[in-house]
């Protein structure tokens, strides 16, 4: 994908406020307990930033694994990005694909509640990464 550096950077801060809306419906839809719905906004808020880190790198996913796998390649296995929130957003992803796919699947509280810090902690990070 060909971009200018002003759609570039347009795409970016987009997905940025996409993430950062993901992550305050999340925080929405937890009170009212649909925890199922709660891990698939947070992946969303997540994906939506990973995606922004990706791009501002010159990097494109053609799907949610292909995140996965190029922030691995990419920040994870080069230390840009800690092991441990590395293994965050892929947990995320398979929750999600969980919640989304798996007609068994059953997402309670004690699924959902614990991801809340470390999702705002990548967000956080990510940003930081995208604006140095």
């Amino acid at each position: 994908m060909s971009l200018t550096e002003e759609e570039r950077n347009a795409i970016i801060t987009l997905r940025v406020q996409k993430a950062q809306e993901s992550l305050l419906e999340a925080k929405d839809i937890m009170k009212l307990g649909h925890w199922r719905v709660t891990a698939n906004r947070l992946y969303y808020a997540c994906y939506y930033v990973s995606i922004a880190l990706l791009i501002k790198f010159g990097f494109f996913a053609k799907t949610h694994s292909g995140v996965v796998n190029l922030l691995g390649l990419h920040f994870v296995s080069q230390g840009i990005i800690s092991k441990e929130q590395g293994k965050f957003y892929s947990k995320l992803f398979e929750l999600r694909q969980s919640g989304d796919y798996d007609d068994w699947a059953i997402i309670e509280s004690v699924d959902v509640l614990p991801l809340i810090t470390p999702a705002e902690e990548y967000i956080y990070t990510i940003k930081k990464l995208i604006e140095s």
